[in-house]
């Protein structure tokens, strides 16, 4: 069932109780990371482009494409999706109906940056650029008029490269409607700075626990500024490392017998991806009961 707790979700997060989230690149990494017990989850532009396209983050799929993702993530999980929706795809006219598209698939939370369209993923280049700050406050406040539910959560990042910039366009966005601030990891190197930034904006901070953040930060030190903190590529680079080595041995060896990763059991796996429930719906409505599965030997 999709999530419905907007109100209580919103309430948390303003009053800066952090959720913890992990990204999300489709439906099945949704299911894993919902039932590992994250409070929230995010679906990463990153993973999205790299498992819908096997391509890089650089805007290289479409609204309509991200959005599919999304829908399909919010069908199978019922705790808080924060949606990542680069930059909204255009300018200000363009985002009041992205923001009235992703808001109806029932994510809690929205995630648009300042860069200049078509974005280039942080992570993956030298520098990036981003669209003039008066342009900025425009694409926030037609987000904030765009929304029907007051309770879904428009968090705005910033690109930009300095730390007093970044807290100047904190200032600006918070005031034209953002409900949070998401710095990139580069921009901030300590955690005082990061505390100048939650304290001058005067809203909780959403953080992507990457770098410096992953490896200096202790859960303590993150939850004194966010409200928001999400390990956005963990599930990615985790079933990327079981694919490629697993898959090396067993081209390799031609037997299952030494995989240097442990697999699923299929049972489980069936269960994960909810097979007891569809055989209870077709036990239901289908006038000839369908055959029980085989167990894996």
């Amino acid at each position: 069932m999709p999530f419905t707790g907007h109100q209580d979700f919103r309430a948390k997060v303003l009053a800066q109780k952090t959720h913890w989230a992990a990204g999300a690149y489709d439906a099945l990494s949704a299911r894993f990371i919902q039932a590992a017990g994250f409070d929230a989850l995010l679906t990463s532009g990153f993973g999205v482009s790299a498992s819908l396209l096997g391509m890089p983050d650089a805007e290289l799929y479409t609204m309509t494409e991200n959005l599919g993702v999304v829908r399909n993530v919010t069908n199978v999980v019922d705790i808080p999706v924060i949606a990542d929706i680069d930059t909204a795809y255009g300018n200000a006219i363009n985002v009041m109906r992205t923001i009235r598209e992703f808001e109806a698939t029932g994510v809690a939370a929205v995630i648009m940056e300042d860069q200049v369209a078509p974005k280039r993923c942080p992570i993956c280049v030298g520098g990036v650029e981003t669209i003039p700050m008066d342009e900025a406050v425009g694409k926030i406040r037609a987000a904030v008029e765009a929304r029907r539910n007051p309770n879904m959560l428009i968090v705005a990042r910033t690109d930009v490269a300095t730390e007093a910039e970044a807290i100047e366009r904190a200032k600006a966005y918070v005031a034209a409607g953002a409900d949070v601030i998401q710095p990139i990891s580069r921009t901030f190197k300590t955690i005082e700075g990061l505390r100048a930034l939650r304290e001058a904006c005067g809203v909780p901070l959403s953080l992507q626990i990457l770098g410096w953040l992953e490896k200096n930060l202790s859960p303590a030190e993150i939850e004194s500024v966010a409200g928001l903190a999400t390990f956005p590529l963990v599930p990615l680079m985790s079933i990327a490392t079981a694919l490629q080595e697993n898959l090396a041995a067993l081209v390799r060896d031609k037997t299952t017998k030494n995989l240097p990763r442990p697999t699923m059991g299929h049972d489980p796996f069936i269960e994960m991806i909810g097979f007891k429930e569809i055989e209870a719906l077709q036990l239901k409505y289908l006038t000839t009961p369908p055959p029980k599965a085989f167990a894996a030997e």
